[in-house]
C-alpha cells in the first residue's frame, strides 16, 4: 500500500510523493490494476479522493501558521465543504482543466446515487462535490500523483482567493 508525504514548494504549490509502506497481508494498492481503478464505483473513488484532499488541506493550514484546533477546524471546513468543492469543479470545467478521461470520471461521480440526503447543502451541490472527489480519487489510485498535486494546488488557490465569499 502506498502512503503519501506532502511537501510544500511555495505558498500555493503542493507536491505529493509516494512513500514505500510495508503493510500486513493482502496486495494493497499495488495489486489494484489500472483497469480495476477504471471499474471502481464512483462513490469509492470519491471516498479515496475525500481522504487525499482532506489531508492536503490540513497540511496546508498547518503550514500556513494556524495551530489552534478550533481555528483549524473552521478553516478546513471552508476548503472541504460541498459548496467549495462544487465551486472548484465548476472552475476546473469552465477553464478546461480536466482531461477527457477526468471528465468521464467527473460525470460518473456527479451521477452516482449515494443513498443518503445531504444535511447542509442541496443535492446538486453535493453531487458536484462528489464528482470533484471522484476525480481526485481516480487520479490518486491510477498513480497520477503529479496530476493530483496540480488539482489540489489549483483547488486551494481558488478557495484562498474566494475565502471571503464562501461561508
Amino acid at each position: 500500500m502506498k502512503s503519501v508525504i506532502y511537501s510544500r514548494k511555495r505558498i500555493s504549490s503542493w507536491k505529493i510523493r509516494p512513500k514505500a509502506h510495508v503493510g500486513r497481508g493482502g496486495k494493497g494498492l499495488e495489486g489494484l490494476r489500472n483497469q480495476d481503478v477504471d471499474q471502481l464505483n464512483a462513490l469509492a473513488l470519491a471516498y479515496m479522493g475525500d481522504a487525499v484532499y482532506e489531508q492536503a488541506v490540513r497540511e496546508h493550514l498547518l503550514r500556513s501558521g494556524r495551530v489552534k484546533p478550533n481555528t483549524l477546524h473552521r478553516m478546513s471546513t471552508t476548503f472541504v465543504s460541498a459548496k467549495a468543492q462544487a465551486i472548484v469543479l465548476k472552475r476546473l470545467t469552465e477553464e478546461e482543466f480536466l482531461s477527457e478521461q477526468e471528465l468521464a470520471v467527473m460525470r460518473r461521480g456527479r451521477n452516482a446515487k449515494s443513498g443518503s440526503v445531504p444535511r447542509n447543502t442541496d443535492v446538486q451541490t453535493y453531487n458536484f462535490s462528489t464528482a470533484f472527489e471522484a476525480v481526485l480519487g481516480w487520479n490518486y489510485l491510477k498513480g497520477n500523483i503529479e496530476r493530483v498535486t496540480e488539482i489540489i494546488t489549483y483547488a486551494i488557490n481558488i478557495i484562498e482567493e474566494l475565502r471571503g465569499v464562501i461561508k
